[in-house]
């Protein structure tokens, strides 16, 4: 008996449906395998130029390696603002840097030799000695001529605001003449001054008051021994001084003038307390009327000393020399020898004009030579008992 047509139409759709079966399989299959090639293919390609990147990197990385460095930024080539405090007992005393100058050690240095005869006078250190103050400078790692600080003090009592020399303004030139921004870069402003005392009248103490002769401390008044007032004020010891000394006479009249015709500068007499914790202390011999200032707190003392000290590493070992700016040298080196005696003693606080800034330390004594010990820097500014 013959199949249907209807059974016939089934079977060769069946049949047909598997060819299509077939081929779409064969057809994915061949998809799959061009795929996975073309994609090891992509990852040869992709190693490939990893490896030429790599290289070229390594080329680059060589061919920088040989060229010369350059700076990220240019120098500054400034120092920080000229100011360092410590506290003592309550007190607060800021240095001050009015500026640094080439001191010349071997045209201005002398000693204290004592001549056949037996007397004692001042020679040039660099003929009674030649090469002591260079081995004495090379010991410390110094040359002539020295960079030399001028330093002046700020002493505030809570009460009082004092300032402890001036610095040179305009009479040294542009070397010096910062103790003004450096006064405002620490807190403080010259109108808050109410005392300015001097150690003595040469020229890079006093010229800071009246720089050009324009006084720039409008409420302080000034206050000087009236031994060197008397001293440098007068004509005929002008006329007397050696060369190199005229000019501090005249710088002296252009920078006391203003004050004094305003009623504000008040010489005192030696030993006087000028406030309450502040002695003036004698200390002649660089000038007539030479004078230090002890300042106590809390059972803590500091000396202001002024210009006992010029060039610390010679004058420190060597008490006895002097320079030529001493108006008696024989005077100035006992003073320094006393002053180093009783500060090593003592343990008292010295702030030094001329010692390297902020020029704060102590004096020790080891096999009978002085040392300078400078202060540790110290963040640490609260009153004693605090």
């Amino acid at each position: 008996m013959r199949p249907s047509s209807a059974g016939r139409t089934a079977g060769s759709g069946q049949q047909a449906s598997s060819r299509l079966s077939e081929g779409l399989e064969r057809v994915r299959s061949s998809t799959a395998l061009r795929h996975a090639r073309d994609c090891a293919e992509a990852r040869d390609e992709e190693t490939r130029m990893k490896r030429i990147c790599t290289a070229a990197l390594l080329a680059l990385v060589s061919l920088l390696s040989h060229e010369p460095a350059h700076a990220g930024a240019p120098q500054v080539r400034t120092q920080a603002p000229g100011f360092y405090r410590i506290m003592l007992g309550r007190v607060e005393i800021t240095a001050l840097l009015d500026g640094t100058h080439p001191f010349p050690v071997h045209d201005v240095m002398t000693r204290n030799e004592t001549t056949a005869g037996g007397d004692r006078k001042a020679i040039k250190l660099a003929e009674g000695h030649p090469g002591k103050a260079d081995a004495l400078l090379a010991a410390w790692d110094l040359a002539a001529p020295v960079e030399g600080s001028i330093n002046a003090f700020l002493v505030n009592t809570g009460d009082r605001l004092i300032l402890i020399d001036s610095g040179a303004g305009s009479l040294y030139g542009s070397c010096c003449g910062h103790l003004l921004g450096n006064l405002r870069a620490s807190g403080y402003e010259p109108e808050q001054i109410d005392e300015i005392y001097l150690t003595h009248l040469h020229a890079d103490h006093v010229g800071g008051i009246a720089p050009q002769g324009k006084p720039v401390f409008p409420n302080a008044t000034i206050r000087v021994n009236q031994k060197d007032l008397d001293y440098w004020l007068d004509a005929k010891n002008e006329s007397e001084a050696p060369k190199f000394l005229k000019p501090m006479f005249e710088g002296d009249r252009a920078s006391l003038k203003p004050y004094g015709d305003s009623g504000r500068l008040k010489p005192f007499s030696e030993g006087q307390e000028l406030s309450p914790g502040i002695r003036a202390i004698p200390t002649p011999g660089h000038t007539p009327g030479h004078t230090s200032y002890e300042v106590s707190s809390e059972g803590k003392t500091l000396l202001v000393w002024g210009d006992l000290v010029h060039v610390a590493p010679i004058q420190f070992p060597d008490p006895a020399v002097t320079v030529t700016y001493d108006s008696n040298p024989l005077a100035a080196e006992a003073e320094r020898t006393a002053i180093f005696a009783q500060a090593a003693r003592t343990s008292t606080w010295i702030a030094a004009a001329h010692i390297a800034f902020p020029g704060i330390g102590h004096i020790r004594s080891v096999d009978g030579r002085f040392e300078w010990l400078p202060a540790n820097y110290t963040t640490v500014l609260k009153p004693t008992n605090d």
